[in-house]
């Protein structure tokens, strides 16, 4: 993965977040002959190329537009999305409590349009490998084409594979050889032999779950393996908070319930953890519960063909840009 420092002047093909009057934010992908036209009037594109970042501009009307690179942050809320991602700040979280570490060996699944494969790939560093499965080519080519676009390229450490990882998971990596395992998908529990199988003893499996039905069918699943400690779950809450002279309050919006994080270690073979709870009986649920459990019941939501195939399209032509960008930078390193 390059190692070049996302600075310097704006080039062609970069990714240029514009914040304008009354502080709407515009993310375009700089061309020659670019304009974002607004009811504000016309910026043009050349009036940006070369400028250093954090730059003011003036559009044809006169209003002015700061222009910055989009943070990692501000890219996983902008970028094309094949299907929902996972915000900021569960991706930061994600991070600390998996423990994700340079060089660690992660698997993800599913890759979705690629927000938290992101994160990952930025902690993991250059020594480190991620491999992500996917079920759907389509949303494989949307993650794809978004790392590409933010890297400038698609990075050495990444592979993408489209399948299911309970069933290729041991085709990719031999038992006791992954670091960390990260499952964002309807039924992890699905997936639990496998990740117990390619795990290191004492190594983690974090799973991030929409619901509170999801939450407790994949908990009891690990606790009846016995083969992982004792799972922790969470779920992590934001607010802002309007700061200006003596007027500090909370903001009245704030983004609260996106999803639970539920993660457990690995045991080494033939360990028996202490018990340190009463568990739920087999009689806690049956049946009936696990009906509530389908997908369409926990928020399955399909996105159309037509949709699904614009997001391809932009995510793709996003990606070009950073092509003609990272173009741009190695041949004015070259020239150096």
């Amino acid at each position: 993965m390059s190692a070049a420092r996302p600075s310097g002047p704006f080039r062609e093909g970069d990714r240029v977040q514009l914040t304008g009057p009354k502080g709407r934010l515009h993310t375009v992908t700089l061309r020659a002959d670019g304009e974002l036209h607004t009811h504000h009037g016309v910026l043009r594109h050349a009036d940006l190329i070369g400028q250093p970042d954090g730059s003011v501009v003036t559009n044809s009307s006169g209003h002015d537009y700061l222009a910055l690179r989009p943070l990692l942050r501000d890219f996983a809320m902008s970028m094309p999305r094949g299907a929902a991602i996972v915000y900021p700040k569960d991706a930061a979280q994600i991070v600390m409590q998996a423990d994700i570490f340079p060089g660690a060996v992660v698997v993800e699944a599913g890759v979705g349009s690629g927000a938290l494969s992101l994160a990952l790939l930025r902690a993991i560093g250059a020594e480190g490998t991620l491999t992500s499965f996917e079920r759907r080519e389509d949303f494989a080519e949307v993650a794809r084409a978004n790392v590409e676009t933010f890297f400038g390229e698609t990075p050495d450490t990444w592979q993408v594979v489209v399948g299911d990882l309970a069933t290729e998971l041991g085709a990719h990596h031999a038992a006791g050889s992954v670091d960390r395992v990260v499952l964002d998908m309807l039924a992890p529990w699905e997936c639990i032999e496998a990740v117990a199988e390619a795990l290191t003893p004492g190594g983690v499996v974090i799973c991030y779950i929409a619901t509170a039905t999801q939450l407790s069918r994949v908990a009891e699943f690990l606790r009846g393996t016995g083969l992982f400690t004792e799972p922790e779950a969470s779920e992590t809450m934001v607010r802002g908070w309007h700061v200006e002279g003596l007027a500090v309050r909370p903001d009245h919006r704030m983004v609260a319930h996106t999803g639970f994080l539920l993660t457990a270690r690995r045991l080494a073979p033939g360990a028996v953890p202490p018990e340190v709870r009463r568990r739920a009986s087999k009689s806690s649920y049956g049946d009936e519960d696990v009906e509530l459990w389908t997908p369409g019941a926990v928020g399955d939501r399909e996105i159309t063909d037509k949709n699904l195939r614009k997001r391809v399209r932009e995510a793709q032509k996003a990606a070009g840009g950073a092509r003609v960008a990272a173009a741009s930078r190695d041949a004015e390193q070259a020239s150096q």
